[in-house]
């Protein structure tokens, strides 16, 4: 098989899945995995890929891509919706508390399905909190709800408020339950994203919650991005639309993390 053609296969794998294994193309081209990784090299150099321990993922997965919330409004639209269901029952109308909701579009469904929750009873009340300018749009005129927007400066990718500013006022707060989105759930790194600002806010929510909740489509399964702000042993529960693999399905149970796949 000549090297374009070789460079063909991978591509399309690497499209297709988002990454591939040296073991799994040597033995799918009957080539040795010293071929396959040089392919890997010239591939990496031609900006295509990102080489990766064991293989390659797409260029699009480095660590510090993020789109912007924009970009990733309409992507797996409906795994992020059944998600925010699942996360929906965490809050039944009986509940009486607080709640924060982490800047991202998984939470921003969430946001939405809280505009026609209502309490059980008129005495109870939900508090919510957010650094989401978006999010606080949409919730900010519920009269059933009581809008904290944190203050800080708003990143433009996101629309997230970050910095110390941020950061310090989270810290005058112990909600209920935080809702908390991820660029990766990974088994070695724990809970990423690319930013270290927005990694900065994220770390302090979940420190200060009585129960942190991670909101994260199976995309985000087994993927690393630049900054980690948790440890698996730090989150209580994490929900997503697919079962995780073994190696991550089994680092998430022995750190004592509830998976809901909704």
């Amino acid at each position: 098989m000549y090297a374009t053609e070789r460079h063909e296969h991978i591509t399309n794998r690497v499209t297709t899945s988002g990454r591939v294994s040296v073991a799994d193309v040597s033995r799918e081209l009957g080539v040795t995995a010293e071929t396959i990784r040089r392919d890997l090299d010239q591939l990496e150099s031609s900006g295509i890929l990102r080489r990766v321990h064991g293989g390659a993922v797409s260029a699009a997965r480095a660590s510090v891509a993020e789109p912007s919330l924009a970009e990733r409004q309409d992507q797996r639209s409906e795994a992020k919706a059944l998600i925010a269901r699942a996360a929906l029952r965490l809050i039944p109308e009986t509940f009486s508390g607080s709640i924060v909701l982490d800047a991202g579009t998984t939470t921003a469904h969430l946001a939405d399905l809280l505009v026609a929750w209502r309490p059980v009873a008129p005495s109870q009340s939900l508090t919510v909190i957010t650094n989401s300018v978006p999010i606080a749009a949409v919730l900010h005129r519920c009269e059933h709800l009581e809008l904290h927007l944190l203050g800080g400066r708003v990143r433009g990718v996101t629309s997230a408020a970050v910095g110390s500013t941020t950061v310090d006022e989270l810290s005058r707060f112990r909600p209920d339950i935080a809702f908390v989105g991820a660029n990766g759930v990974s088994a070695d790194f724990g809970l990423s994203t690319p930013d270290e600002l927005e990694g900065a806010v994220k770390s302090a929510i979940v420190r200060g919650s009585r129960r942190a909740v991670v909101l994260a489509d199976a995309a985000k399964l087994g993927e690393e991005a630049l900054v980690r702000f948790a440890a698996l042993d730090e989150i209580d529960t994490v929900i997503t639309d697919e079962p995780a693999s073994a190696v991550l399905a089994t680092a998430l149970e022995r750190a004592g993390v509830e998976v809901v796949v909704a």
